[in-house]
């Protein structure tokens, strides 16, 4: 099966409604246009400096959109601005603040997601479970942000489910719009619990290229 088989088939699982980001990290550059030329156009990206080569490369390509999805450092918040659709990984109030100087400086705003640890693994990073009303809040005084709603990556092992119920509640408590949740291996059961953006890599594009 060629990607382009791969993409079709995991656009049968997902309804309109839901924005299908294709995850691009570590994939060559050339994998990335031969997914848009079979008609996707949001594309996923972890690190800063693998992202601005490609976007470099792919510039050509005028409806393409970047989604960043990767840990963000503060110092490298600048160089997202007004190039990328959606940042979904907003953890801290420091980051905030500093991408919306950033945009704010340059008349632009930052459509952002605050990235949640659902399940308080130590491992992963994102806002704990109770911080995130105060982040809500601060972010919300922000200029140059404008806050679309949550994103998780629920524990590898287990049932999904519980976590991705759990950020849906949480984003409905506090009236936001979208819900980034669900990979390769679970976004079907995402979409299930109210994911209105997934994030599949492997299924669209194979295995990682290192």
């Amino acid at each position: 099966m060629n990607l382009a088989e791969r993409l079709a088939r995991v656009r049968t699982g997902i309804p309109p409604k839901v924005t299908l980001v294709a995850v691009s990290k570590t994939q060559p550059v050339e994998l990335v246009r031969e997914a848009y030329l079979a008609g996707q156009r949001h594309f996923g990206e972890n690190y800063v400096q693998e992202w601005r080569a490609k976007a470099e490369v792919l510039s050509d390509l005028p409806d393409l959109v970047w989604h960043f999805i990767g840990s963000l450092q503060s110092n490298k918040a600048k160089y997202l601005v007004g190039r990328v659709g959606l940042v979904h990984t907003i953890d801290r109030e420091e980051l905030a603040r500093e991408l919306g100087r950033r945009s704010a400086s340059k008349g632009a705003v930052a459509r952002v997601l605050v990235e949640v640890n659902v399940a308080g693994e130590a491992s992963k990073s994102g806002c704990a479970v109770e911080e995130v009303p105060g982040l809500v809040a601060a972010i919300g005084t922000i200029p140059g942000l404008e806050l679309r709603g949550l994103m998780c990556i629920p524990p590898f092992e287990g049932d999904p489910r519980p976590h991705f119920r759990r950020l849906r509640q949480l984003r409905d408590s506090l009236g936001l719009t979208e819900l980034s949740m669900g990979m390769s291996s679970d976004y079907q059961a995402a979409i299930e619990e109210g994911a209105t953006i997934v994030r599949v890599g492997t299924a669209i594009f194979g295995e990682r290229h290192r």
